[in-house]
C-alpha cells in the first residue's frame, strides 16, 4: 500500500491544514472537498496531484490563509464509484463544503446535476465534461484548464505549424476505446475536413496493455504523424509500440497524461523527442513551487514524498488550487464571508490573466467561458526532463467551442 493511501486510510473525515486553535477560535475555515480517487483507476496520477493540491494548501495556511480565514480540507476515497462519490459529496457538503474536487470522470459526470442544484463549485480540470467550459449551462462548474477538445488542436496545430504543415497528411489518433479516447475525434475531424488533412482512429481495448493488433493495423496505414490518447500505463505501452512498428519519436505526440514516471519506466532514451500537450510548467524552479519548498518540504509539513515536487502531476495539483484560492480571494474581497458557493462562483468569474506566478498560462475565466481561454504549450521529452517547444497558446477555438456548445444545448434538452 502506497505512504498515501496508508495515510488515507487512518483518517477521520476532515483534515485541517496548519489551524491554530486562535485562528479557528477566531474567524470560520473555508472547507475545500478533495474527494478523489486514490485506491483504483486513477492511480498513476492521484497521489502526486493531490499531494501537490495539499501542499499548496499548507503554504496558503502558513502564510496568513484568505482573508484571515485557513483553509481545511475534506478528504475521501471514493474509488471512482459514482455512488460512493455522490455519497462522499452529500456528507461533505453537510459539512460546510464550497468547493469539491472528484478528480474522476465517472465522478464528476454523475454529479453535475447535484452541484448545480446545490449551488456548490465543482472543479473539473483535465477532466470532466468539456461542454462545462459554457458557463450559462454549468454555472457552477469549472474545468479552468484546456479541455481536451483544446488540447487536441492545440497538438495538431503544432504539426501545421512546426512539423511540415498537415495538407495532405496522414494523422493517426490512436486511443483508448472509451469516452475519454474518443473525446478528441470530433475536433480532428473538423479540422481535417478544414486543413484537408486524413484521419484515421485506431482504438485498443482497456486498460491498454495489450495494443499490438491495433499498431499491426496503423503500421499498415503508414501515417505521418500518430497522436496518442490514453492515461497511465497504456501511454507507455503506445510510445512502446509506436516506436518498434517504425514511427519516428519525434513524430509521436500525447495528450496531457504523459509524465515523468512514464518516460522512465520506457526507458533509456526511447522517448527522446516524443511531444505532449502541457498544461502547467514542470520542475521546480517556478517562485510558486519554491515557496512551497520552503515554507512546507523543508520544515517537513508536506504530504507526502520531496521527491515528487515539481513533477508533471504534482504541478497540475498546485495550479488547480492556486486558481481556486484566488478565486476565493476575489470573492472573499467583494463580497465578505461567510464564502458560499454562490459568492466562489463568482469569485472563480472575477479571474483575469492568472498565470500561478508564471507557473501557468495566463487563464480569464468569465461568466460565458469557464474554460479559461483553451490554452496549453508542446512540450518534448529531452532525456532528462520535459522541455517547453512553444509559448502558452491556444489554437483553432471556433472549433473547440462548436463542440462545447453543441453538447451544453444536448445536455440542456437532456434535464
Amino acid at each position: 500500500m502506497k505512504p498515501f493511501t496508508r495515510w488515507l486510510a487512518g483518517m477521520a473525515g476532515a483534515a485541517a491544514l496548519g489551524l491554530s486553535g486562535t485562528a479557528q477560535a477566531e474567524k470560520e475555515p473555508i472547507k475545500f472537498a478533495l474527494l478523489q480517487d486514490f485506491t483504483a483507476v486513477y492511480t498513476f496520477v492521484t497521489d502526486e496531484y493531490h499531494q501537490g493540491q495539499r501542499d499548496y494548501l499548507r503554504l496558503v495556511n502558513e502564510t496568513g490563509g484568505i482573508e484571515g480565514h485557513m483553509i481545511e480540507t475534506i478528504v475521501r476515497d471514493t474509488a471512482n464509484e459514482p455512488q460512493r462519490g455522490l455519497e462522499a459529496y452529500n456528507r461533505a457538503r453537510r459539512e460546510g463544503a464550497v468547493l469539491v474536487d472528484f478528480f474522476s470522470t465517472p465522478v464528476s459526470r454523475a454529479a453535475v446535476n447535484r452541484v448545480l442544484s446545490d449551488e456548490v463549485v465543482m472543479i473539473t480540470a483535465l477532466h470532466g465534461r468539456g461542454d462545462a467550459s459554457e458557463g450559462e449551462t454549468f454555472p457552477f462548474v469549472f474545468p479552468m484548464m484546456a479541455t481536451y477538445w483544446s488540447q487536441a488542436t492545440v497538438l495538431a496545430d503544432y504539426i501545421d505549424q512546426h512539423q511540415g504543415g498537415l495538407e495532405g497528411k496522414r494523422i493517426a489518433l490512436v486511443h483508448i476505446d472509451s469516452p475519454f479516447g474518443r473525446e478528441p475525434i470530433p475536433v480532428l475531424r473538423d479540422l481535417a475536413e478544414k486543413k484537408d488533412f486524413e484521419l484515421r482512429a485506431f482504438a485498443y481495448p482497456s486498460p491498454g496493455t495489450e495494443q499490438s493488433a491495433t499498431w499491426s493495423d496503423l503500421r499498415r496505414y503508414r501515417p505521418d504523424h500518430v497522436i496518442i490518447w490514453g492515461a497511465g500505463g497504456g501511454q507507455q505501452v503506445s510510445v512502446r509500440e509506436a516506436i518498434r512498428n517504425g514511427i519516428r519519436q519525434e513524430n509521436i505526440l500525447s495528450v496531457v497524461w504523459l509524465a515523468e514516471t512514464d518516460a522512465r519506466n520506457v526507458g533509456g532514451n526511447h522517448m527522446n523527442g516524443v511531444k505532449r500537450f502541457e498544461a502547467v510548467g514542470t520542475g521546480t524552479d517556478h517562485p510558486i513551487i519554491q515557496d512551497i519548498m520552503e515554507h512546507v518540504i523543508e520544515p517537513g509539513r508536506g504530504q507526502g514524498s520531496a521527491n515528487n515536487v515539481g513533477t508533471t502531476y504534482y504541478n497540475i495539483g498546485v495550479a488547480t488550487m492556486a486558481v481556486a484560492v484566488e478565486a476565493a480571494r476575489l470573492a472573499m474581497q467583494e463580497f465578505g464571508a461567510p464564502l458560499t458557493g454562490e459568492k466562489l462562483r463568482d469569485g472563480f468569474r472575477m479571474i483575469e490573466n492568472f498565470d500561478a506566478r508564471g507557473m501557468m498560462p495566463p487563464i480569464t475565466i468569465t461568466a460565458d467561458d469557464h474554460q479559461g481561454g483553451g490554452y496549453g504549450r508542446v512540450s518534448a521529452w529531452n532525456g532528462e526532463a520535459w522541455e517547453p517547444l512553444t509559448d502558452w497558446y491556444a489554437a483553432h477555438q471556433d472549433i473547440v467551442w462548436e463542440e462545447i456548445e453543441k453538447d451544453a444545448a444536448g445536455f440542456r434538452e437532456g434535464r
